[in-house]
């Protein structure tokens, strides 16, 4: 049988600097707190993306890639690290996709999600083969994965983000474009303090390596 083509996966995240990253966790966790589980999040995104094997991984830094965190995850070489560009959400994940391209097409993620396993980025990576995009949905109305077979800049064009309305404006923009998209059922990311009582209730992290 042929190989599959390579599917790449682009991260988009940001450093974990108190004050900066998970902004709104810090009323409950502190500056440092929410800096801290950025940190875990974001080792435990790229160790996901690595042990899914599909294809290159990239992680789009920021504001760059000077935090030893974004080193540290590109330290063996199988990461590639790229600063994210000005703009909004939708300009940079679209820059994402212009630049973390494969034969199999590019699926996007955050760092923001420890349901999304390897097992899941795989499922997603072969649904691309047979699809113009796809999407895994957040529970909070945004998606944690957008999956795409060939750069489509008006896909994330004029969508309001950090609404409840993200995924169904992203669907809507996709059967404008005439695409054909699959949806996976949605996922539950770390946004807010009852996300915390998940996240701990489901004992926390699993080993990336192990969430197969």
């Amino acid at each position: 049988m042929p190989a599959k083509p390579e599917v790449a996966v682009a991260i988009l995240a940001k450093a974990p600097v108190p004050g900066y990253a998970k902004t709104r966790l810090i009323p409950a966790l502190g500056a440092k707190g929410a800096a801290a589980l950025q940190a875990d999040l974001l080792a435990h995104a790229v160790g996901t993306a690595l042990a899914a094997g599909i294809g290159p991984v990239t992680l789009w830094c920021a504001p760059d890639r000077s935090h030893p965190a974004f080193a540290a995850c590109a330290a063996d070489g199988q990461v590639r690290l790229q600063d994210q560009p000005a703009g909004d959400l939708g300009t940079r994940m679209a820059a994402a996709v212009a630049g973390t391209r494969a034969e199999g097409g590019t699926l996007v993620i955050g760092s923001d999600c420890p349901a999304l396993t390897a097992a899941a980025l795989r499922a997603a990576a072969a649904a691309l083969a047979a699809h113009d995009a796809v999407l895994i949905p957040a529970e909070d109305g945004g998606y944690v994965l957008i999956g795409l077979a060939r750069p489509q800049p008006a896909v994330f064009a004029g969508v309001a983000w950090g609404s409840p309305v993200v995924a169904e404006q992203t669907r809507a923009r996709a059967r404008l474009a005439k695409l054909a998209m699959f949806e996976f059922p949605p996922l539950w990311d770390v946004d807010r303090d009852e996300d915390l009582v998940r996240l701990e209730a489901v004992g926390g992290f699993a080993r990336p390596g192990m969430a197969v």
